[in-house]
């Protein structure tokens, strides 16, 4: 008997490319003509007033909404009770991953639509309709599927380039796990949608092993083009398409343990997952018995090094940690109802403990 399923796969619509921004806000007048427009950093304030400036010129009347934290329900709160939902008619996003979640969220909440805006490619947050949650100080505290997919997705190749270029390095290693997560967690699967994902997943990270390095060294060339696109869009198709068994698994458990310690707040989100995924394939060897999982890391390192990604604790702000701090991170990443179970064998907190300091241990030098 074949189950009825309803997945939020993708975007309705998608702008990519140097995007002409009158045809854009033309799109985006489709939806409402009253945005409320959030963002948050110091660093995309210009591109924000810019744009603000722009949609009044074309007829919309956009109010500005700036968080004071990452997305988190005390700010998602204080917004909300700043709105006046009788005069605004559309959400939205333009930043980082946190910012576009918090979008999401908003407009989810508010019934209204959502146009996300990334300015980087750090991760595939402007596509998916999924909000990770955290704490105002900065630790995750959990996730929500939301409804939908944005209404509008604006990926604008030029300000996208304009990111430092450690933010596409943190979007390779984020998009790079969709395959060590999504091979893991989907073994034993029937649905063709899944199998189908996880196959797209791997061709996801050939590419990024192939002009990952490429990318970073030319911003706004093809190959930065390309790379751009799948970390920030083709990894959240995966997501979209796979659901939950092609979408988070051991590494983002790890991000999410890591984050319980400010000193890995410096960190970004795709800093803490690419070195989730060496801890994830070290488990896979201590404790699934997986030897093949020792070559893929091993694989792996030169690679990550060569993006100036974490390998280490250290390299996290961690390298003065306490075995008491990293049980925690090990207790939070293990938490019953973490991701980290999709793993096809069961894990400890202190079989996680051992992967994440031999797997500093085993750091090769530079």
């Amino acid at each position: 008997m074949v189950t009825t399923t309803t997945q939020a796969i993708a975007p309705a619509h998608v702008l990519r490319g140097d995007v002409f921004w009158p045809e854009a806000i033309a799109a985006i007048a489709q939806l409402g003509r009253r945005p409320l427009l959030v963002g948050r950093s110091a660093s995309t304030a210009t591109v924000r007033q810019g744009l603000e400036e722009c949609f009044g010129h074309h007829g919309l009347n956009p109010m500005p909404a700036a968080l004071a934290h990452d997305c988190c329900e005390e700010d998602l709160a204080r917004i909300t009770g700043l709105t006046d939902t009788s005069t605004r008619d559309l959400v939205i996003a333009i930043g980082g991953g946190k910012v576009l979640d918090a979008g999401k969220l908003l407009a989810d909440r508010l019934e209204l639509p959502c146009v996300t805006v990334p300015t980087s490619a750090a991760t595939c947050a402007g596509w998916t309709a999924l909000a990770n949650i955290y704490t105002p100080g900065g630790a995750f505290a959990h996730d929500l599927a939301l409804r939908r997919c944005p209404d509008l997705l604006i990926f604008d190749h030029a300000l996208v380039s304009q990111a430092p270029v450690r933010t596409l390095a943190s979007g390779i290693a984020d998009a790079m796990a969709k395959w060590y997560e999504s091979s893991v967690s989907s073994v034993g699967s029937e649905d063709g949608f899944v199998q189908q994902a996880v196959q797209m997943a791997r061709i996801l990270r050939d590419q990024l092993l192939l002009e990952g390095q490429e990318a970073m060294a030319h911003p706004g060339s093809a190959a930065w083009r390309r790379v751009a696109e799948a970390s920030a869009l083709t990894a959240g198709l995966i997501g979209g398409l796979g659901g939950a068994r092609c979408r988070t698994v051991a590494a983002h458990a790890v991000h999410n343990g890591l984050t319980q310690l400010e000193a890995t707040h410096g960190s970004l989100h795709g800093e803490k997952v690419g070195f989730g995924v060496l801890v994830q394939l070290r488990l896979e060897e201590l404790v699934g018995g997986n030897r093949l999982a020792a070559q893929a890391r091993r694989q792996l390192l030169p690679f990550f090094r060569a993006l100036a990604l974490p390998l280490s604790l250290a390299d996290l702000g961690l390298g003065t940690a306490s075995l008491s701090d990293l049980g925690s991170v090990c207790a939070f990443a293990c938490r019953e109802d973490s991701d980290l179970h999709h793993l096809p064998f069961r894990v400890t907190p202190d079989d996680l403990l051992a992967a994440l300091v031999s797997t500093t241990a085993e750091r090769q030098p530079a």
